[in-house]
């Protein structure tokens, strides 16, 4: 074997909240939360025009009388926030509905009824703060999800609204969301709104990239990173976006500031190896392919990704190795048991080869991979 699968050297991972998002630990205090006039300075020290960037959490004047109409003045804080909650979850009150692709405004929301958690948590903290409750934006680290959309991978996670510090935080979550995995650590940190508006802004990007529209994604995205400079995960998707329209050294130095900014982002190895395969950098490539080997890591792909790093470098039994770890983490999915499959062929067991192919093709008999192993066995499969 001396090539790599095309996948792998087209491969882009974004990382998304609400449909999709992942992050850090503990519960600090919470900085940079401000009115307009706060925030326009801080845009403007930025390079950015105040009015070209959007505030998810703002709200119209309708959405304040709304929000007073249910919360009536001189409530308690705690009762504010339940009685908030129930008013946008309550069936006989505004009744949000979760959508997990769809992140919007609050205004946006207030109009649609449909949100996914970052949406529903803009809509929560600006009308919380409203009624005179100091609540803020929460990241919370628990994977929800790994998707493949043709050469995208998307990586999904969460964002809620707190309130209160220390042992006295209470999580403020849209009931609708899907949960988090089973055995899966929970833990929250607070972010500033500068942060969560770079969020949507990466959001956006990120949903408009999946969309075909590159020209505007790239303009959600470089906003994004000029906005919190320190969000990882936005440089990833701005590499993603700058990758995809023909910017590959703009990328890479995308993806280096991602890892920059956090040494731990799985996501930015991923697609500075793919991107360093394409460019000929093969060793460089499977030594940060090989950081992503950790505990920690739910993401199928880079273990595809591993595999077919070793099986193209000769390395039969590790790529074994690194596809049943994907199958552990993804057994719903066809591509863990048609890579296995291939292995298998490779190491002369045709039976266990077929078997796999078996498995595999019950599940999704169109997917690239398994079309590759059915080629190779010779079955006459047809994606279609």
């Amino acid at each position: 074997m001396s090539h790599v699968d095309p996948w792998m050297r087209s491969l882009g991972v974004l990382i998304l909240i609400g449909a999709l998002l992942v992050v850090g630990a503990g519960c600090a205090t919470v900085s940079e939360q401000g009115d307009r006039a706060d925030l326009a300075r801080a845009f403007r020290t930025k390079g950015l025009d105040p009015a070209a960037v959007v505030i998810p959490h703002e709200l119209t004047e309708e959405m304040k009388a709304w929000a007073h109409q249910q919360v009536p003045r001189g409530t308690p804080d705690e009762k504010r926030l339940s009685m908030l909650l129930m008013a946008l979850l309550g069936p006989q009150q505004l009744h949000l509905e979760y959508q997990g692709n769809y992140t919007a405004t609050a205004e946006e929301v207030f109009r649609t009824r449909r949100a996914n958690c970052l949406s529903f948590t803009s809509l929560f903290v600006g009308m919380a703060r409203e009624v005179g409750v100091d609540a803020f934006f929460l990241d919370v680290n628990e994977i929800e999800s790994f998707e493949k959309e043709g050469d995208l991978v998307v990586v999904s996670g969460h964002v809620s609204a707190g309130y209160g510090l220390g042992r006295e935080l209470k999580i403020l979550d849209f009931a609708a969301a899907p949960a988090p995995q089973s055995g899966y650590k929970r833990r929250v940190q607070p972010i500033s709104d500068l942060t969560a508006i770079s969020l949507f802004h990466s959001n956006r990007g990120a949903e408009a990239l999946r969309a075909g529209q590159e020209k505007e994604a790239l303009e959600w995205l470089r906003k994004a990173v000029l906005i919190d400079p320190e969000l990882s995960r936005a440089w990833v998707n701005y590499g993603v976006a700058l990758r995809r329209t023909g910017d590959v050294e703009g990328a890479e130095t995308a993806y280096r500031k991602a890892l920059e900014v956090d040494p731990g982002a799985v996501s930015a190895y991923q697609n500075l190896a793919a991107l360093l395969e394409y460019r000929g950098k093969r060793k460089e490539a499977g030594e940060l392919l090989a950081l992503t080997d950790k505990n920690g890591n739910r993401n199928p792909y880079s273990y595809l990704a591993l595999g077919d790093w070793n099986l193209a470098n000769g390395r039969v039994d590790e790529a074994r190795r690194f596809y049943k770890r994907a199958l552990r983490l993804y057994k719903g999915n066809a591509e863990p048991y048609a890579a296995l499959g291939i292995v298998s062929l490779l190491s002369g067991d045709r039976s266990e080869a077929e078997k796999w192919l078996r498995k595999a093709a019950a599940i999704d008999q169109e997917n690239g991979r398994v079309q590759q192993l059915s080629r190779r066995l010779g079955t006459g499969m047809s994606a279609g």
